[in-house]
């Protein structure tokens, strides 16, 4: 082939050759396109559905869970140590064929380090700590008339209540609350809004709607308790308390009503219920005693770690409506005035007589612990309000001498190695 014709023939393969790949660019790019269009109509179309989905939740007020298949007893009603999980359930069911407008649903349901006793010098420990056995609804009974009854008047609340036997469903009915104090100053109002919980369980915890601006909230909102059986409500107590929200800081308590279910009578038609809020008053007073707290501590200088074991507590007071409480226990290490490390127990739910049995590692500066001290703070939850301080412990070179705080730092300095357990009584 002669260069002309090699010419020729190049000439014509080149334009071929560009057109090729500018075509496959094109397709590589509209592809890209339409996948880009794809994924973002995708996105839109989850959002707008997730969105419209959550106004139709808030605006019919309801939630479903899975009901029991059988009716429990009083113990499968009993919550374990550990807070319930806030996971809902996966498995959904509606009610059918309810009356009323749909109402709030919960179906009715039922872990530290292990202290060997042969490594604790004292024998104090192994005491058991007995408790009266009450009955729910008597225990519920004696914590009001302790409260008094001189407690000021905060309004009025109207509730009904009943029972569904066909179901084994109970239902409670918010109408409304009237009369109730001003808790914003400026504009004379509040900001109503009810939590109520089933007690003794504290596991069904419901609230309704904030309701803007008004001391005379019209609510009537239902809620709905799976697998409750009817002679179970006879050991049940309401407990609503009235809130007012507050969007700059925590919101106010305006009072509480209790109303045991032990005298009435559920086998008729719905119930209606006209009560006082009443003012909720502080559970502990300065004369009160705070109970004992019994802690092991050893000193172990070749690693420069202060053992501390939180073993139980005794004789803690009354800090709810049942008579009980629910406590657990802050441990802060102390260099001087400053917060060095800090843990805390599990919860105990519904005791005054709690067993921890748990053990936690400190590490300390090499100074050893001349300037170190150790802060014990027993607390009872409350999801309702801040939680409150039942008593406080601390044990270090700080603490005056000959109290039992000073003999045992002395004692866990003179014997490292070596768990020391002593009881302590709890202050303010």
């Amino acid at each position: 082939m002669t260069m002309p014709e090699k010419t020729a023939q190049r000439d014509f393969e080149h334009p071929f050759h560009v057109s090729v790949t500018l075509v496959a660019a094109l397709c590589i790019a509209v592809t890209l396109s339409v996948a880009l269009l794809f994924v973002t109509a995708c996105k839109c179309y989850r959002k707008r559905s997730r969105s419209s989905f959550l106004v139709s939740r808030r605006g019919i007020k309801t939630f479903y869970t899975r009901p029991s298949g059988s009716a429990h007893s009083s113990s499968d009603l009993s919550s374990p140590d550990l807070p319930p999980s806030r996971t809902p359930s996966p498995l959904l069911t509606p009610i059918e064929g309810t009356a009323k407008s749909p109402g709030k649903i919960y179906a009715g349901t039922t872990g530290g380090v292990k202290l060997d006793p042969a490594t604790l010098s004292k024998e104090c420990y192994t005491e058991e700590s007995e408790t009266k056995d009450e009955g729910p609804a008597e225990k519920v009974e004696e914590a009001t008339e302790d409260l008094g009854e001189e407690r000021q008047n905060m309004g009025i609340l109207n509730l009904s209540i009943e029972y569904n036997n066909e179901k084994n469903v109970f239902i409670v009915t918010i109408h409304r609350a009237s009369y109730l104090p001003a808790k914003d100053p400026q504009s004379g109002t509040s900001d109503p809004y009810i939590k109520l919980c089933l007690l003794p369980e504290k596991k069904h915890k419901v609230k309704t709607r904030v309701l803007r601006k008004t001391l005379n909230p019209v609510y009537e909102e239902t809620f709905t308790f799976y697998g409750l059986a009817y002679n179970q409500l006879q050991g049940i107590t309401l407990h609503f308390i009235v809130m007012s929200f507050d969007r700059f800081s925590r919101d106010d308590v305006i009072g509480e009503v209790v109303v045991p279910l032990a005298n009435v009578d559920l086998s008729g038609p719905e119930v209606n219920m006209t009560r006082e809020i009443k003012q909720r008053v502080p559970r502990l007073s300065k004369s009160q005693g705070r109970g004992e707290i019994l802690v092991s501590l050893c000193h172990q200088p070749a690693a420069n770690r202060l053992t501390v074991v939180v073993l139980k507590a005794k004789n803690l007071p009354k800090m709810d409506v049942t008579g009980l409480a629910d406590p657990y226990v802050k441990i802060n290490m102390l260099y001087g005035n400053q917060r060095m490390a800090k843990k805390k127990t599990r919860l105990k739910k519904r005791t005054l007589n709690p067993v921890f049995n748990e053990s936690f590692l400190f590490d300390i500066p090499q100074e050893g612990l001349e300037d170190i001290s150790l802060e014990f703070q027993v607390l009872d939850h409350d999801r309702v309000t801040k939680n409150e301080v039942i008593g406080r412990l601390e044990i270090g070179p700080s603490c005056e001498a000959e109290t039992s705080q000073s003999l045992h730092w002395q004692e866990v300095l003179q014997n490292p190695r070596k768990q020391i357990a002593e009881w302590h009584k709890l202050t303010e």
